[in-house]
């Protein structure tokens, strides 16, 4: 939190400071809105703030957040030049030191039928990025088959563990475990989630045979990175479209493992979608794990095989 708090206006940075350390330590989200009351995240529950610090439902006793506010919180992650953020407000998004995540939401600026960027912004999604290593720790065993890594696909509803999961393989393939010797590692990580790049350099501990590209579309970033960087895994995030599928088939082909993740409650939902259910139908993963919130983000629903047979249930990821 206090890579949070210092980029936040003092009168943000007293309300939440103000919180019990139990809480303000297990924030996900921070949720600022022009003229409504602060709201937070935590665990699996959601409140307003007050002025001193205390939760409530009740959204006429939370603390207000103004527009001086809003301008004195962008003029902070900005450093005073929202120039200098164009790319950024392109993607609706800005990551700052630590690898937090600043989502933003205004009046859109569109030029020739696309996205230019972001102005008179008036909401703030901060999104807190924690490392917990040994996150992988429980589905290690699956990940690999006779020291190879397996293709696997990560499926999980938003805001239960997928990216943490994702950052932790990275790290432990990286390095090294015991199924097998540390691996070379590329992240394409389009939306600066995993390694949390702040200019080019991870914020989050991802190994040190790992090499980030950041910022970048899946499908591009996954044909660059085996074109330069010679990796033996690749990991994505949030795969679903066609040109994804088409880049990871390439990957496959050309001898190098994919890690990736998708958006769904289950392998069912999964493969109804076009794209996800022809690769699963094609047999492209060789391990699927499915996430929830169950027993607190992370909980491992199931892991299953190509034939989509069981192989674990119900087990919560270490954090």
């Amino acid at each position: 939190m206090k890579e949070i708090l210092a980029i936040l206006p003092a009168p943000v940075r007293n309300v939440l400071s103000a919180l019990p350390a139990a809480v303000r330590e297990s924030i996900e989200e921070i949720r600022l809105r022009q003229q409504q009351p602060l709201e937070i995240r935590y665990g699996q529950q959601s409140s307003y703030v007050t002025p001193s610090g205390r939760l409530t439902a009740n959204s006429r006793q939370g603390w207000v957040f103004g527009e001086e506010h809003a301008a004195k919180l962008l003029n902070q992650v900005s450093q005073h030049s929202l120039y200098a953020l164009e790319e950024e407000l392109k993607r609706g998004y800005i990551t700052i030191v630590g690898g937090h995540r600043i989502g933003l939401a205004g009046k859109v600026v569109m030029e020739r039928g696309e996205i230019r960027g972001i102005r008179e912004i008036t909401s703030f999604n901060i999104r807190i990025a924690r490392e917990k290593r040994g996150a992988a720790q429980n589905v290690l065993p699956y990940v690999f088959a006779d020291g190879r890594v397996c293709n696997t696909l990560v499926i999980s509803p938003p805001q239960c563990g997928k990216t943490t999961l994702l950052r932790d393989l990275a790290r432990s393939i990286s390095y090294g475990n015991e199924y097998a010797s540390s691996r070379k590692v590329s992240i394409v990580d389009e939306r600066s989630e995993i390694a949390g790049c702040l200019h080019g350099v991870p914020q989050r501990d991802v190994g040190p045979r790992t090499d980030v590209l950041d910022a970048c579309p899946k499908a591009l970033g996954m044909m660059m990175m085996i074109r330069t960087m010679s990796p033996e895994v690749v990991i994505v995030d949030e795969i679903g479209r066609a040109e994804d599928s088409e880049a990871i088939w390439e990957a496959i082909h050309a001898g190098v493992s994919v890690i990736c993740s998708a958006h769904g409650c289950n392998l069912a939902e999964v493969s109804r979608r076009p794209m996800l259910g022809r690769l699963l139908q094609q047999g492209a993963f060789d391990r699927y794990i499915v996430l929830s919130r169950t027993a607190g983000p992370g909980t491992v629903e199931g892991i299953y095989d190509r034939k989509l047979t069981p192989l674990k249930r119900e087990v919560a990821c270490s954090s």
